[in-house]
C-alpha cells in the first residue's frame, strides 16, 4: 500500500522512512545487556525489545543511565556484557548537544540535517563549477529524488513551528543565543531523515507553543521514536510505550506516561500484598519447624514444611522512594495590592540609541495578594518583556509602574541559572546573600534543598542544570520574597524536582506569576490565566486546553487571511455552460467513487480497530513475554503492519472527506 498523508511534506518525509528491505518495521533488541558509566554499573542484564513504530519514552531518576542508554545506541558507549542488535543501514537522527558559532545562516543549518540532500547540492554546485552537465544532470536527478528542491521550505517549517520568526531564517547560527541555538538543532535533527530519532530533553528552551507544534509533529513521525523527557503532559500526548529505568534495570510499560503511574502503582500494592503473605507464611512455617523439628512424630511434616520454606519466592518488601520535598518560607508581610502596570508601553532601546522598539502597548495589568496567573502567548508576544517590566528590570517606555512598599519579589529568569558564579559553593552564593548569618544556620537551610553536608561546599562547576536550577530557587527563597515572578523555572528540572516545586508553589502564601512551558505545573500551581499576544494583554478565559485550541484557531486564521489575499488575484476565465456542464458531471462521478472508497474505509478501519484490540490485549498480558522470541515478534510485526494501515487510510478517508466537503 502506497503512503498517504494528509500534507506533501510528510507525504515526502515518510516516503524515505520506509521499512527495512526485507517490508518489515525495524527493530531494535537488547540481550543479557549491561552498561558501565565509570566504575558504576548503571543497567545490569537487561532483556528488551523495541519494535519498530514504537514512540517510547524513557523515564528515571537522574543518573539511572537514561543519557547513556542513547550514547549506547549511537554507539558511543560500549556495552559492558551482553548484546545490542540494531538493524543493518538504520538511519539515526539525534539533537546535537552543543552548536558551534557558525558563519552559516540559520535556514541553511537546518537544512544540513539532510546529509545525503546536502551531499547532491554540493555534487550539483561542483558540477556546475566544472561545466560538467553529465555530472549536473545526474545530481538533479539524485536531488529530485531525495525531493530536495522543497528543502528549504520544508526547513522552514520546521523553523517556524520551533518559533523562528521569517526574518530570522537568513541570520547567521553565530548571531543566536544558547537557548535557541538549542532549537535550531532540534529543526535540524528532524530534517533528518531517519528510521530511528533519539531526543534527550527536547522541550528545554521551548516555550508552550513551540512544545505544541513539536507533540504534534512528532505524533506523525513514522520511524522509532525513543524521548527523554520530565514533561509529563509532553509524554502523555506523544509516547505509545515506556521504558523504566530504576535500580540497574528496564521495565517496559504499554501506554502513556500517566498509564505507567497507575500500572507501576498497583505492581508496587501487588508486591507488597506477596511480600506481606509470604512473611506470614515464612513465620508460620518456622514456627511449626521450631516446635516440632526435635519430635519425631512430627519430623516428616518439619522436613516438609523446612523444603516448603525453602522454595518461598524471597519476595523483596516495597522501598518506598523518598519524595524529594521543599518549601518557600512564608512570606513576614503579603500586601493586598502589590503592584499595579497602568497603560504602560513596554519594549527596550534600539541598539542604535535613537528611539526604543515597543512590544505591548497601553499595559493595565494588576497583582493582588494571593493572586496566582499563568501568561500564555505565542512565542516572541512579550511575555518575557511584561516580567521584566514587573520586575523592574525595564523601565516602561509611557505609562506608570507603581508597587507597594512592603513589595519583596523573587524573580527566576531565563538567565538565572547562567549568573551563578563559577568556583563558588552554595555556601559561597548564600553566605553573599546573608552576609553576618552564622554557617549552621546557612548549611541548615541548604540541607532543605538536597545541598546538605559535603555537598554545600562543592563548586558548582560540576552541578547539572537541574542542581543549579534548584539552588537558584533556594537564593529566591532565602530573601522570603511575597510575590515569585518565574520565567521557565523548570528548564533542566527532572520529573521529582517539578513535583516538588508544584507542591512548594501550591503551599506558598504570597502572590505567583508563572511562565512555563510545563502544562502540568501551569495547571496545577494557577489560578487564572493572562494571554499576551498582539501587543496587548489580557484575562484569558479558559483553560490550557482551550489555550490549544485558540492557538489552533489562530493559526487556521492566518491561513484564511492567506486565502482571502490570493482570491484578490486576478481570477481565471469564466466557464462556459457547456465546460460547466461537463465539469459538473465529472464531479458527480468522483463525488461517487469518494462515497463508496470512504464506505470501504470505514469497513476496513472498524476491523483493523478490532484486530489492533486483540493484538493489544496479547501484547499487555505478561504471559506472552514468556514465549519465544519469535511469536513476540510476529506479534509487534503484525501490531505495526495494522497501525501503518490504518493511519495511512485515515489519511486518504479526511483528504475525500474534505474534498467531497469542499
Amino acid at each position: 500500500m502506497g503512503w498517504a498523508f494528509p500534507n506533501r511534506y510528510d507525504v515526502r518525509l515518510r516516503a524515505r522512512r520506509a521499512p527495512g528491505p526485507d517490508g518489515f518495521p525495524r527493530m531494535i533488541a537488547f540481550r543479557h545487556f549491561a552498561l558501565r558509566r565509570g566504575s558504576r554499573l548503571l543497567l545490569s542484564d537487561i532483556d528488551l525489545v523495541i519494535q519498530g513504530g514504537w514512540r517510547l519514552g524513557v523515564i528515571g531518576r537522574n543518573g539511572c543511565g537514561k543519557s547513556s542508554l542513547f550514547a549506547a545506541l549511537q554507539g558511543q558507549l560500549e556495552s559492558d556484557a551482553g548484546e545490542l542488535d540494531m538493524p543493518g543501514k538504520l538511519r539515526l537522527a539525534s539533537v546535537a548537544q552543543e552548536t558551534p558559532a557558525l558563519p552559516d545562516l540559520a535556514i541553511d543549518y537546518v537544512m544540513g540535517g539532510d546529509e545525503e540532500l546536502a551531499a547532491a547540492l554540493r555534487d550539483e554546485a561542483d558540477a556546475q563549477a566544472r561545466g560538467d552537465t553529465e555530472a549536473m544532470a545526474r545530481a538533479h536527478h539524485r536531488i529530485e529524488e531525495l525531493h530536495g528542491y522543497d528543502a528549504r521550505a520544508r526547513a522552514g517549517r520546521l523553523m517556524h513551528g520551533l518559533g523562528f520568526a521569517p526574518e530570522t531564517h537568513e541570520r547567521a547560527v553565530k548571531e543566536f543565543s544558547g537557548g535557541w541555538r538549542g532549537r535550531l538543532n532540534l529543526a535540524r535533527a528532524l530534517m533528518c531523515p531517519s528510521d530511528l530519532l533519539l531526543l534527550d530533553e527536547p522541550t528545554n528552551h521551548l516555550d508552550l507553543d513551540a512544545v505544541l507544534w513539536l507533540e504534534e509533529w512528532l505524533r506523525r513521525y513514522q520511524g522509532t521514536l525513543m524521548i527523554i523527557s520530565h514533561d509529563r503532559e509532553f509524554l502523555d500526548g506523544v509516547i505509545t510505550h515506556t521504558l523504566h529505568l530504576n535500580q540497574g534495570q528496564a521495565k517496559l510499560y504499554t501506554g502513556n506516561y500517566s498509564a505507567f503511574e497507575r500500572l507501576r502503582a498497583e505492581q508496587l500494592r501487588q508486591q507488597q500484598i506477596s511480600f506481606e503473605r509470604e512473611q506470614a507464611e515464612r513465620a508460620h512455617l518456622q514456627s511449626f519447624i521450631d516446635r516440632f523439628k526435635a519430635k519425631a512424630s512430627k519430623a516428616k511434616q518439619a522436613q516438609s514444611r523446612m523444603k516448603r520454606l525453602e522454595k518461598l519466592a524471597g519476595t523483596e518488601a516495597v522501598r518506598a522512594e523518598r519524595a524529594f520535598s521543599f518549601s518557600f518560607p512564608q512570606p513576614d508581610r503579603v500586601p493586598d495590592a502589590m503592584l499595579q502596570l497602568g497603560e504602560v508601553r513596554a519594549g527596550y532601546p534600539l541598539e542604535s540609541g535613537e528611539g526604543y522598539s515597543t512590544v505591548l502597548a497601553d499595559v493595565g495589568f494588576s497583582i493582588e495578594a494571593g493572586e496566582r496567573i499563568g501568561l500564555l502567548g505565542p512565542n516572541g508576544a512579550g511575555k518575557s518583556t511584561l516580567v521584566k517590566t514587573l520586575v523592574g528590570e525595564l523601565e516602561p517606555l509611557a505609562g506608570e509602574r507603581k508597587v507597594h512598599k512592603d513589595l519583596k519579589i523573587g524573580y527566576f529568569a531565563q538567565h538565572t541559572v547562567e549568573s551563578l558564579r563559577a568556583g563558588s559553593s552554595p555556601l559561597d552564593h548564600l553566605q553573599a546573600r546573608a552576609p553576618g548569618v552564622a554557617n549552621q544556620v546557612l548549611r541548615d537551610f541548604l540541607g532543605t534543598w538536597n545541598f546538605a553536608g559535603d555537598r554545600a561546599f562543592e563548586s558548582v562547576d560540576g552541578f547539572s542544570g537541574g542542581e543549579r536550577a534548584r539552588l537558584a530557587l533556594a537564593l529566591i527563597a532565602w530573601d522570603k520574597p511575597n510575590l515569585l515572578l518565574l520565567d521557565e523555572p523548570t528548564n533542566h528540572l527532572d520529573l521529582e524536582m517539578r513535583e516538588a516545586l508544584a507542591d512548594a508553589l501550591a503551599d506558598f502564601d504570597g502572590a505567583l506569576v508563572l511562565v512555563s512551558h510545563d502544562r502540568h505545573l501551569l495547571g496545577m500551581v494557577c489560578d487564572s490565566f493572562w494571554r499576551v499576544a498582539d501587543r496587548v494583554v489580557g484575562p484569558f478565559d479558559g483553560d490550557l486546553d482551550d489555550y490549544a485550541k485558540w492557538l489552533r484557531s489562530r493559526g487556521a486564521a492566518n491561513k484564511k487571511a492567506g486565502k482571502a489575499a490570493a482570491a484578490e488575484m486576478p481570477s481565471a476565465p469564466v466557464e462556459t455552460p457547456e465546460e460547466r456542464r461537463r465539469n459538473a458531471a465529472a464531479q458527480r462521478e468522483q463525488d461517487k467513487a469518494s462515497r463508496s472508497r470512504v464506505k470501504k474505509i470505514e469497513s476496513r478501519v472498524a476491523t483493523i480497530d478490532t484486530e489492533l484490540g486483540r493484538l493489544e490485549g496479547k501484547l499487555a498480558d505478561p504471559d506472552t513475554y514468556n514465549g519465544s522470541t519469535a511469536e513476540l515478534m510476529k506479534l509487534g510485526l503484525q501490531q505495526a503492519d495494522l497501525r501503518r494501515e490504518k493511519e495511512s487510510l485515515e489519511a486518504e478517508w479526511l483528504e475525500l472527506y474534505e474534498k467531497m466537503e469542499a
